[in-house]
């Protein structure tokens, strides 16, 4: 397993800033993340011209580039745009929304499917990222749409799960799906503490995923909003520590 960042973790700057700090706290990788409703990047831009972002990116950064991540639901013409970028960047995962709950599920399984056979003939791997507020809410919603729509994968982000309406319920029937992992720590009130206080199991979670001969990256999200006055460079230092000893 290796240890990645999120460009998430600086989204209150601009893309290549978040380059820029993810390296000075000594990540050599990084996964994009993008929302359609911030400036820090949006993945209509990239879509517009995947060989303009190449040139971005390559200008930006010399950070490997490992994942794409979608904060929005995205168009199939815009998410064909958007493989050929993963290509460009020699990037093999995108991280999608799964729908808001409440969406049917046969609709649901409908625009994963569509969305998956591009993402397939691509070469690439499609994930759901686990968030409450959404149908991976519920960790057997999650392993049934994996189940319903072959191929698609699971993007593990164990906040929600620690911190939500299914705090009580294990989550380990969705690790045979997951092929990414978000990471913080939190507790069962709190989606992010400062690392050490939390509640999250990392050397558990390490062991489930070895289970499933996860090979993998652990990709360190930090969510700007929910600082407070914690010190993020100091939480992202430990948190790489954190990661790189247990998975040593």
């Amino acid at each position: 397993m290796f240890v990645a960042a999120s460009s998430r973790c600086f989204s209150d700057e601009s893309f290549e800033v978040s380059c820029e700090r993810l390296t000075d706290l000594e990540f050599d990788k990084i996964e994009i993340w993008m929302d359609e409703e911030s400036d820090h990047l949006k993945p209509s831009e990239v879509a517009q011209s995947p060989e303009e972002f190449n040139s971005r990116f390559r200008e930006a950064t010399r950070l490997t580039p490992i994942a794409f991540c979608l904060e929005n639901d995205i168009s199939p013409k815009n998410f064909q745009s958007l493989c050929k970028a993963a290509k460009l960047l020699r990037i093999a995962q995108i991280t999608i929304p799964a729908s808001p709950m409440g969406t049917p599920f046969n609709s649901e399984i409908d625009r994963l499917k569509q969305l998956l056979e591009i993402a397939s003939r691509n070469g690439i791997c499609l994930s759901i990222k686990t968030k409450t507020g959404q149908l991976t809410e519920d960790p057997r919603t999650a392993t049934e749409l994996c189940q319903s729509v072959k191929g698609l994968g699971i993007t593990l982000d164990p906040s929600y799960y620690t911190c939500g309406p299914y705090s009580n319920t294990s989550y380990d029937l969705v690790f045979p799906y997951v092929c990414h992992i978000h990471l913080r720590d939190s507790t069962r009130d709190q989606l992010q503490v400062p690392v050490g206080l939390g509640e999250i199991d990392y050397s558990r979670l390490i062991s489930m995923l070895e289970r499933q001969e996860y090979h993998q990256f652990l990709s360190v999200e930090i969510i700007p909003a929910l600082l407070g006055d914690v010190d993020r460079a100091l939480e992202l230092r430990k948190l790489r520590m954190l990661l790189e000893s247990v998975v040593v």
